[in-house]
C-alpha cells in the first residue's frame, strides 16, 4: 500500500514507485498526457513533492505508472513549458515553481489581496476586536520606551508575557510556572520548533485526518511520515487511535481536541484520558494544539487536555496556542507549554534561526492575555451571529449541501454530496471567491473531495455574497469534474 503522504528525499530524488503512490489511482486511465502533468503539478503545489527534487526517468515512470513513454515525455514537456520542472542534460528533471507562482499554503494567505472585491473564505480568522489593539498599544508604549534602553533579546520570551500565559493556564486548571512557557511568533512557529527538536526525517507522526492544513505543510517540510486517525462529524475513533499508537509507536501525536479544525468536533473527556494514557504507554510526545480552544460558542471552554492527567502524568504533553484566533493573526504571539527542561531545549533550537521575538508584539500581548476572559464574550457573540448568517445563506442557496453546526470554532465542514471540491474551488476562484478545497486538509492526496471548509469569520453581508457566488459556481455552467477519493488509510 502506497501511503502517498510524505516524500522522503534525503538524496533529493523521488523514485518512480514513490511518485506513482502519490498520483491519483486512475491517472493512467485518463486520456492524454495532460492528466499526468496536472497531477504532478498539484503534488508540487500542495508540497507533497518538495521543490528542487529530481523526478524519475521517463522510461522508469512510464513502466511503473502503466503509461506509454511518449505520454510521460509529453507530460514532462508540458511541466517544463509551464515552469514546474527544469531539465539539464545529464542530470535529469527537477521540480521548481514558475516565476511569481506561490504554493497552495502561501496562496491561501496572499492570493485574495491581489484581487480587489474577492470574498476570502480561505482564512478562518477574524479582524482585530475594535479598540483592543489600540488599548494594548497605549499600555505598551511607555514600557517599550523603558525596555528599549536594553539589548532587546529575550529568546525565552518577554518575562511579563511568560508570567501572564502561565497564570492563565493555572486559572484554567493546569498549574503552570513561567519557566514552562516559551513565547513564539505564533502557534505555527511553536509547532515547527517542536518538530525540529523532537523528530528526525523519516520519523513517524500520528495526526488526525482531516487536520489543520498548515500543520500538514509543516510535517511535509520536516519530511515526516504520518499515521492518520479519522475524525468524522461524530468525533474520534479512539480504538483506531490506540491501535495506531501501538502499531506505529510514533514520535509525536499531533491533535486538535478543542473545536477541531476543520470539523469543529470537541473531544470528550473520556477520549482525552484514553489518549493521554495511550501516548504515555508508547512513549509518544503528545502535541495539543489549543489555538481554537477559547472559541467556545455553545459549551463551556474546555480545560487544557494536560490538566486531566494524574499527577506527574503529563510530562509528555506539549500544549501550543496563540492570540491569532482570539485577537488578530497579524499579532505574532504564540507559546508552547512544556516541562521546563524541554522549554530550554526548544529555546536553544529557536535561537539557531530566530534569536528573539518582537518585543512590541509581546508587550501588547501582556494585557491581551491578562484580560482575555473579559474580552471574549463580545467576540463570541459576534461569531454566533456570523455562524447563524452562514447557515441561513447555505440553507437558502444550496439546501442540497449538508453540515453539522459545531459547538465552537470558526468554520463549517460542509458536505457537497459529490466529490467536486477541487473543481468547485477553481470555478469559485474565477467567480471571485477564494476557498480551501477539502483535499487541502487531508493527509492523503485525493481525499475529502466532497468537502469544503467555510469559515464564518467575515461580516454577514460578505458571507451572504460569498455563499451566493459559491452556489452560482456549483449550479451554473458545465458539470463539475468529479475527483476520485482514496480510502482514509490508517497506517
Amino acid at each position: 500500500m502506497a501511503s502517498g503522504r510524505v516524500v522522503q528525499t534525503a538524496d533529493r530524488f523521488i523514485g518512480s514507485r514513490q511518485l506513482t503512490g502519490l498520483l491519483p489511482p486512475d491517472v493512467a486511465a485518463r486520456p492524454g498526457y495532460r492528466a499526468l502533468a496536472g497531477a504532478v503539478r498539484e503534488l508540487i503545489l500542495d508540497g507533497r513533492i518538495p521543490l528542487h527534487v529530481r523526478l524519475p526517468a521517463e522510461r522508469d515512470l512510464a513502466e511503473t505508472v502503466g503509461a506509454s513513454r511518449a505520454t510521460v515525455t509529453a507530460a514532462y514537456d508540458l511541466l517544463r513549458e509551464s515552469g514546474y520542472v527544469r531539465s539539464r542534460r545529464g542530470s535529469g528533471t527537477w521540480t521548481e515553481l514558475p516565476a511569481g507562482h506561490g504554493m497552495v499554503g502561501v496562496h491561501g494567505v496572499t492570493g485574495v489581496e491581489a484581487a480587489g472585491g474577492a470574498v476570502d473564505l480561505a482564512i478562518a480568522a477574524m479582524g482585530a476586536p475594535e479598540g483592543a489593539l489600540e488599548s494594548a498599544m497605549a499600555w505598551a508604549a511607555p514600557r517599550m520606551a523603558r525596555l528599549a534602553r536594553h539589548h532587546g533579546y529575550h529568546p525565552y520570551g518577554l518575562p511579563e508575557l511568560r508570567e501572564e500565559v502561565a497564570a492563565r493556564f493555572t486559572r484554567r486548571g493546569l498549574p503552570t510556572r513561567p519557566e514552562q512557557i516559551l513565547i513564539t511568533a505564533g502557534a505555527q512557529q511553536a509547532l515547527v520548533l517542536v518538530l525540529q527538536l523532537l523528530c528526525g526525517a523519516g520519523d513517524r507522526v500520528m495526526t488526525e485526518n482531516p487536520t489543520y492544513a498548515n500543520a500538514l505543510d509543516a510535517l511535509r517540510h520536516a519530511r515526516l511520515r504520518t499515521a492518520s486517525v479519522a475524525v468524522s462529524d461524530d468525533g474520534w475513533d479512539m480504538e483506531i487511535a490506540e491501535s495506531a499508537l501501538r502499531q506505529t509507536v510514533p514520535r509525536i501525536a499531533y491533535v486538535i481536541p478543542d473545536f477541531h479544525n476543520p470539523t469543529g468536533a470537541l473531544m470528550p473527556d473520556e477520549d482525552r484520558l484514553r489518549l493521554l494514557a495511550a501516548t504515555r504507554r508508547t512513549g509518544t510526545w503528545l502535541v495539543v494544539d489549543e489555538t481554537i480552544a477559547d472559541i467556545a460558542l455553545d459549551v463551556p471552554a474546555p480545560a487544557p487536555l494536560a490538566s486531566l492527567a494524574p499527577r506527574g502524568g503529563a510530562d509528555h504533553v506539549l500544549t501550543i496556542g496563540s492570540l491569532s484566533k482570539t485577537h488578530w493573526g497579524g499579532l505574532r504571539v504564540g507559546w508552547v507549554r512544556a516541562a521546563g527542561n524541554l522549554v530550554t531545549e526548544l529555546t536553544a533550537s529557536r535561537v539557531a534561526s530566530d534569536m528573539t521575538g518582537s518585543v512590541l508584539d509581546q508587550l501588547m500581548g501582556v494585557p491581551l492575555v491578562r484580560d482575555l476572559d473579559a474580552a471574549l464574550p463580545e467576540r463570541l457573540d459576534r461569531l454566533r451571529e456570523r455562524r447563524a448568517a452562514l447557515v441561513g445563506a447555505l440553507e437558502r442557496h444550496v439546501p442540497e449541501w449538508s453540515w453539522r453546526v459545531p459547538p465552537g470554532g470558526l468554520s463549517l465542514w460542509v458536505d457537497l454530496g459529490e466529490p467536486v471540491s477541487s473543481a468547485l474551488s477553481e470555478r469559485a476562484e474565477a467567480a471571485g471567491v477564494h476557498i480551501g478545497r477539502g483535499a487541502r486538509f487531508g493527509v492523503d492526496p485525493g481525499t475529502f473531495e466532497h468537502r469544503l471548509r467555510i469559515p464564518y469569520t467575515l461580516g454577514e453581508e460578505e458571507l451572504a455574497r460569498g455563499v451566493r457566488l459559491l452556489a452560482d459556481a456549483f449550479h451554473g455552467g458545465a458539470p463539475l469534474a468529479r475527483g476520485v477519493e482514496r480510502p482514509h488509510w490508517v497506517a
